[in-house]
């Protein structure tokens, strides 16, 4: 089978690294890919937003799949233009994917479907948002509605802190993605994640993770893409899983089916375990990044069959299997993220890798030959281990085997589940 990636971070190196495993494949390019992701196929200089470049690319080289890692090309209708092609395409259409696209869409298919999830209102200018928030009080959240790269969310605790982030929102902090705000129940409980591959009429279950979205040790400070993460999440437990397909990824599928937007990927819902269950915060169309790292590591079975299963309607043909085993990984970030911070910054060594630990590239490139951080998050230190003390303990070791004077990164991540291990 011959494959083409689209993405350049960590996420997708996690999948090069995982479809590169395949015996069924038979060659394998990425665009605009990184460093990592070279390891694995064929770097191509392709314009990802130029999707009939795109599409004439998968004619010429005869392409079997296209996997589109990050969300913003799904959202932009890069899988239409693709599957309209007669080219297989594991991601949503464009329609489907304002899952992602627009939170105040999500939250009317789940008023409409009987999802749990968080009471809303969804607002177009300051005024009106800032009077319903007063009204209902802090806690509450504040999310730019449009595609906001994980940190449009404000989990106000304050009055003040909601005030100031519907003005952050309408005055283009996020750009495009604040023009609408959607204010939100605070949900009081436990986050996971939860991933489940979708052909618009069957649902594979695949793992759940946990991440830490806040900057700083103890969950301090402010959101970010994702510091670290682990999986599977203890919170999840078999009953829970249940729980969450039957009472929102399922009527998800048959929902967005009915009104003529047929889901086909993965749905990566955000959860909050709630004392009442599991509660819907937000959904993403695609696989999660740093989540996806740890999801990967475990995955015993072919990945490559099962994105293909997904593109062409026939995932009930397919089955996951799990190694038993708990995978953690670590993001090293460049100093002053998610603020500013300096690029080009000299990445001297890496550590060796054994089959338990895996170092995914997530903003790199090589400059005359040298490796150099490119972006806020840079590297995804995973391990594997029988408890997750033990993976812990060995992502650190990796980590403090990296030499990158400009790099920081949490010293806690898995705290919650060690804290379990250890009652």
């Amino acid at each position: 089978m011959k494959v083409l990636l689209i993405g350049s971070g960590g996420r997708e190196h996690a999948l090069a690294w995982k479809i590169a495993q395949s015996p069924l494949l038979t060659k394998f390019y990425a665009a605009p890919g990184n460093p990592g992701i070279a390891e694995h196929c064929e770097l191509v200089s392709l314009d990802i937003d130029d999707h009939s470049a795109v599409v004439t690319f998968a004619q010429d080289k005869q392409i079997d799949l296209v996997v589109v890692g990050p969300e913003a090309p799904l959202v932009a209708g890069m899988a239409d233009a693709l599957r309209s092609a007669g080219i297989a395409v594991f991601g949503p259409s464009a329609a489907a994917a304002q899952l992602e696209g627009s939170k105040g869409f999500t939250k009317d298919i789940c008023a409409r479907f009987n999802i749990p999830t968080g009471a809303y209102q969804r607002f177009n200018n300051a005024p009106k948002a800032k009077a319903y928030v007063r009204e209902q009080g802090a806690p509450i959240v504040i999310k730019a509605d449009g595609l906001a790269a994980g940190k449009g969310v404000t989990v106000a605790m304050t009055l003040d802190e909601a005030l100031a982030a519907i003005d952050d929102c309408f005055e283009g902090a996020f750009g495009e993605a604040g023009a609408e705000v959607v204010v939100e129940a605070y949900l009081d409980g436990e986050e996971a994640s939860f991933f489940c591959l979708s052909d618009g009429k069957t649902l594979l279950p695949l793992a759940t993770a946990q991440d830490h979205k806040r900057v700083g040790d103890g969950d301090t400070g402010p959101n970010t893409g994702g510091m670290g993460a682990y999986s599977p999440a203890p919170v999840m437990t078999p009953d829970m899983v249940e729980r969450t397909m039957k009472e929102i990824i399922e009527p998800t599928m048959r929902g967005m089916a009915e009104i003529g937007m047929p889901f086909q990927g993965v749905f990566f819902a955000g959860l909050m375990i709630t004392n009442k269950g599991p509660e819907l915060i937000e959904y993403n169309v695609r696989f999660g990044d740093p989540e996806c790292q740890v999801v990967f590591m475990r995955l015993k079975s072919d990945l490559l069959p099962l994105l293909h299963a997904s593109a062409v309607g026939t995932l009930d043909q397919v089955s996951a299997e799990w190694r038993d085993e708990t995978a953690l990984t670590v993001v090293l970030a460049s100093k002053g993220y998610p603020g500013a911070y300096d690029k080009n910054t000299p990445i001297s060594s890496l550590p060796d890798e054994g089959g338990e630990t895996k170092v995914f590239h997530a903003g790199t490139a090589l400059k005359d030959g040298k490796l150099v951080a490119t972006g806020g998050r840079v590297l995804n230190v995973t391990a594997l281990g029988k408890t997750v003390t033990q993976a812990q303990a060995r992502a650190y070791d990796q980590v403090d085997a990296v030499s990158w004077d400009n790099g920081f990164c949490r010293r806690d991540i898995g705290w919650q589940a060690i804290v379990r291990e250890k009652a």
